[in-house]
């Protein structure tokens, strides 16, 4: 088990008994006579909460009514989302925008469960959230009482750690506890439980204010080790073919800059991750692109042809690596980390260095600053090599007289809203928009381990709120909006702009294809076409501008259209059907066997 679950795996923390909890507690002697549930809402708002998505429902109750005294005094806002999901992955989107720590709130038991799967999003991706559950009562704990679930133990195995609140004098530390575990190190979702009745409990409040909580046993901070820095700068001036191969540990700790300029350092190409999308500058002519099961042909023969690979905060994830024995097989490997459990789970590296990425690569070009200049005639072959890839492997944008290419709508997104947040659901639509759109940092907002339907929405909803001044696009499918389409209700509810495009292809598109592929083309349970409502008209239903196109000669005007309408839109536009996503790599075969690429000579294996 990974040691960023505290409950479980190290015992660093309390086992959801706060009261014995190994805090030094530093605030204010200053006391006011409160409920548990206003000294929730007021540590909150203390730790720069602005904005929580919720639904209420009984057991939280108390909550709710502290939070609407919170609301009438203008310090923080809620809005009501239409399913307890919608609020999780609301939170994860602001959070990944921002990189605050996003919050939701939800009842007991079904309200409780709902947020399973967005805590678990949170967590395969490293999202910072706390989450605020409401519990019932303590002595009705246990008794199988009317909607009480254990929602502390159900979410053990997802979140970074977790709390039920057995007393309301603990809520403040708590709170700070929370917030401060959320954000540090490795970054992931807090749960906090709260019983009704200590909800209603008056205490003596003592407030804890942001930095004021040290956890004994918790040290996120890791110091880095410079013996290891220097052994990774001597790989890097032996490299004759290196590659940077960049995660989502990279946008977390913000360290975009110090990425470009150790590849200028050693004219080293940058590849990305799913999850790593805007850690680097994919205009940047040292960019190649996402790797992986359909990342582009060039990128992923590099992995498989370079002789040093350098991963910068990515995890070795099985979408990435294909056949885990042959990838990077040629190379030596430097594994950048700040977790320390990531560091040969799936590779064992030559060099490792744990630490947050930013510190490191800071360290590591202050150390190189001291030494002999990189040779940049080095890699001039390598870089030669992999400019012939491009152009006899390129991503192609197919077009069609009588139907649009799906491809061809990512691209005008990117045309014309350059610098928008993006968000997605999961399937063909996301990879096409992995492999097209080219986003600045933390405007790339996707559900990369868990791979949830249904994200995308809620997700905008969250981007939108952190980010009202800029536009924020929701790229879906057909499938994957119906798994949270209530929410258009909460975009017109508050009136969130955001700008929703489905790519319809009336399937499944991602399970067609596998089906296509790999299973005789027997397409069980696939095909959406029946049951599809009219997007539209839907969308109307909801007070919200809908639109359809599904001709080529339409894309552009509805595109501007939509984007200058002042409001939530929902376009649907009906691409080609049977339009696959490549290339692709088959599963079990290594990075350097994929399909659909032109009939070229490839690399040696």
């Amino acid at each position: 088990m990974r040691d960023r679950h505290l409950n479980a795996a190290s015992q660093i923390l309390p086992f959801a008994v706060p009261m014995a909890s190994p805090t030094t507690l530093i605030s204010s002697t200053a006391t006011q006579r409160v409920s548990g549930a206003y000294a929730l809402i007021d540590s909150l708002v203390r730790h720069g909460v602005k904005h929580i998505f919720g639904y209420p429902g009984g057991a939280i109750l108390p909550i709710y009514d502290a939070l609407y005294q919170a609301e009438e005094k203008g310090e923080v806002k809620h809005f009501l989302v239409r399913h307890e999901q919608a609020a999780a992955h609301a939170a994860d989107g602001y959070a990944r925008a921002t990189g605050k720590v996003g919050v939701c709130f939800a009842t007991s038991g079904p309200g409780a469960t709902n947020l399973v799967t967005g805590i678990a999003t949170a967590q395969m991706d490293s999202i910072p959230m706390v989450v605020v559950t409401g519990q019932v009562s303590r002595g009705a704990i246990g008794t199988d009482a009317f909607q009480e679930t254990d929602i502390h133990g159900i979410t053990l195995p997802i979140v970074k750690h977790s709390y039920v609140v057995r007393d309301a004098n603990q809520m403040a530390q708590i709170v700070a506890e929370a917030f401060h575990i959320a954000s540090t190190g490795r970054p992931g979702p807090v749960l906090i439980d709260v019983p009704k009745d200590v909800g209603t409990d008056e205490i003596d409040y003592i407030p804890v204010e942001p930095g004021d909580v040290k956890i004994l046993g918790y040290h996120p901070e890791i110091e880095i080790d410079g013996q290891q820095i220097e052994a990774a700068i001597a790989l890097l001036h032996e490299a004759e073919k290196p590659l940077l191969y960049v995660g989502g540990g990279a946008i977390a700790s913000a360290a975009h800059e110090e990425i470009q300029t150790l590849a200028e350092a050693f004219s080293a190409p940058m590849t990305n991750t799913l999850m790593g999308k805007g850690a680097v500058d994919e205009h940047h002519p040292l960019a190649v692109g996402m790797l992986g099961m359909h990342g582009t042909a060039y990128a992923n023969f590099a992995v498989s042809q370079c002789d040093l690979l350098v991963a910068i905060g990515a995890r070795f994830d099985d979408r990435v690596t294909g056949k885990l024995d042959q990838f990077a097989a040629r190379a030596k490997v430097i594994h950048i980390d700040i977790d320390p459990a990531e560091v040969g789970k799936n590779r064992a590296p030559e060099v490792a260095v744990v630490g947050d990425v930013k510190k490191v690569l800071v360290r590591l070009l202050d150390d190189l600053g001291k030494q002999a200049e990189p040779d940049g005639d080095r890699t001039k072959s390598w870089l030669d090599e992999i400019k012939g890839w491009r152009t006899d492997f390129p991503l192609t944008v197919p077009t069609y007289t009588d139907e649009i290419s799906p491809q061809s709508v990512i691209v005008e997104i990117t045309k014309q809203a350059p610098y928008a947040y993006c968000t997605t659901d999961v399937g063909q639509h996301q990879m096409w928009a992995a492999q097209f759109l080219k986003n600045g940092p933390r405007q790339w907002i996707s559900s990369a381990g868990l791979g949830t339907m249904g994200f995308g929405l809620p997700a905008a909803m969250g981007v939108k709120v952190a980010m009202p001044e800029h536009p924020v696009i929701c790229i879906s499918g057909d499938a994957s909006f119906q798994m949270n389409l209530q929410e258009l209700a909460t975009l017109d509810q508050y009136g969130i702009a955001v700008k929703t495009v489905i790519l319809n292809n009336g399937w499944q598109g991602m399970v067609r294809q596998w089906q296509e592929a790999f299973f005789g083309e027997r397409y069980s349970s696939s095909n959406m076409e029946k049951g599809m409502p009219n997007f539209p008209l839907l969308a109307q239903a909801f007070g919200i501008k809908g639109m359809t196109i599904s001709d080529p000669s339409e894309l552009e005007g509805a595109i501007a259209e939509m984007l200058a309408f002042d409001g939530p839109v929902l376009l649907d536009v009906r691409v080609k059907r049977d339009e696959n996503c490549y290339p692709m790599i088959p599963a079990g075969k290594s990075n350097a066997d994929m399909i659909g690429l032109p009939d070229k000579p490839r690399p040696a294996r």
